[in-house]
């Protein structure tokens, strides 16, 4: 992928990662604010994945009432609380 690609791609994720739900964007926004810029290509692959779930089943996951459904987004998402509080 090239730089320009990437950009666009990452754009994309940024502009995707505003749910306007306010329990979801306080778990999301700090990560996006303060690792997205940094994170692998592989984490960012795994944040498309998540955000491509709809909210309710996101808020779920962020507030352990169901699991994840694979242990990548489970490891994000526990990555994306730590955020908030760091």
């Amino acid at each position: 992928m090239s730089e320009t690609e990437q950009q666009l791609s990452d754009r994309k994720l940024i502009y995707q990662a505003r749910r306007g739900l306010k329990e979801l964007d306080y778990f999301i926004d700090p990560y996006m604010r303060r690792q997205f810029a940094t994170a692998s290509v592989a984490e960012k692959q795994v944040l498309a994945e998540l955000l491509t779930y709809e909210d309710p089943d996101l808020l779920d996951w962020f507030m352990q009432m169901t699991p994840a459904p694979n242990q990548p987004i489970e490891d994000l998402i526990d990555k994306m609380r730590r955020s908030v509080h760091g």
